[in-house]
């Protein structure tokens, strides 16, 4: 299986990290066993051309922009795009 790189992005808010803690759950839930990052670096946020955090992305590419969602529906955004 290939490797999956999920990193949030944020500015080190109670959103941003509760999006880390929650995404580090779901990722146990999926049998991703890969590592889950977090970076306060809002300059990569600019480069990606974004202006909301918290980002998540999956494999450097920005999936979820600005909210906190609820398990569920951050698993299922996370399954779709490992397809």
């Amino acid at each position: 299986m290939k490797t999956v790189k999920l990193e949030i992005i944020g500015s080190g808010c109670k959103k941003c990290k509760a999006l880390f803690e929650l995404t580090e759950i779901v990722a146990r839930e999926l049998n991703i066993n890969d590592i889950v990052l977090y970076s306060n670096d809002i300059n990569k946020i600019v480069s990606m051309g974004l202006m909301s955090s918290p980002v998540l992305t999956l494999n450097d590419k920005p999936i979820l922009v600005g909210v906190l969602l609820d398990k569920e529906r951050l698993k299922e955004i996370i399954s779709k795009n490992l397809k």
